[in-house]
């Protein structure tokens, strides 16, 4: 093979394999592609995430609501938001939520580097550390409690893997959603979300499902997060009228390592 063809053959493997998982983890059939994404829990189990935060108006407004629910979530925290609105993973801790990484930067993984994606997830655990040790918690206790990652907008790469696997986290991505960073009010994104947990587990015996939302708005429909907060009673009410118990992703989720 001349030079040429062949600069082009290894330059085009490379961009497959770093493209590769994104565009098999898109569509319904990624269930059987990369079911280790997905956020797949045991049955009878839901886990509510929430990411884009913090946000210093919706983050307690979805604490709020989910105290006063009696739900512990897990919430992915980009880096940025942290240091831009300090205070927030202490009191998330505090209130016995999980804390996991979103990034630093809200930026899509096909656009980055294997090794600028590691250096904004340690960018962002630095941050989320930092911000809890302000808050008076130990910081390798809260580095040891950074569990899992998910990218921004779920577009998983080559590097994404590799970057993940580097800081010792596991990647979850969601199994359905509620749609609400077009701005929907309460109902339409309970019952988007719903639809999307009845559809992949029907019945008591079902569950499992992870539900993507959003307690910020930095990224969307300016205040959206209201739809969410209001959404919340009326899917925890749903979820457990069908026998599922609401759990964050470090209890959710089977016990396979940090990174898939």
């Amino acid at each position: 093979m001349r030079p040429g063809l062949l600069a082009a053959a290894l330059a085009g493997a490379a961009v497959a394999g770093h493209a590769g998982p994104a565009v098999l983890g898109r569509g319904r059939w990624r269930e059987r592609v990369v079911p280790g994404l997905l956020g797949r829990g045991a049955p009878g189990s839901v886990a509510l995430t929430f990411d884009d935060g913090p946000h210093p108006e919706g983050t307690p407004a979805v604490r709020r609501a989910l105290d006063d629910l009696g739900v512990r979530a897990t919430f992915f925290l980009l880096g940025r938001q942290v240091e831009r609105h300090p205070g927030a993973v202490a009191q998330l801790l505090a209130d016995g939520h999980e804390v996991a990484l979103h990034g630093h930067e809200h930026r899509n993984h096909l656009a980055r580097t294997a090794p600028a994606l590691a250096a904004d997830l340690q960018r962002a655990r630095d941050a989320v550390v930092g911000d809890a040790a302000a808050g008076g918690l130990d910081p390798a206790r809260v580095r040891a409690a950074l569990r899992h990652t998910r990218p921004p907008y779920g577009a998983v790469s080559g590097g994404t893997l590799w970057a993940a696997r580097t800081c010792g986290l596991r990647p979850v991505l969601w199994t359905a959603w509620g749609r609400d960073w077009l701005g929907h009010d309460g109902e339409q994104v309970a019952a988007t979300a719903l639809a999307g947990l009845d559809r992949d587990a029907p019945g008591p015996d079902g569950g499992g499902g992870t539900v993507l939302l959003h307690d910020s708005d930095c990224t969307s429909v300016p205040g959206s997060w209201r739809g969410t907060v209001a959404a919340l009673p009326l899917l925890v009410a749903a979820v457990r009228e069908r026998g599922w118990q609401l759990r964050p992703l470090w209890q959710h989720l089977p016990a396979t390592g940090a990174a898939a």
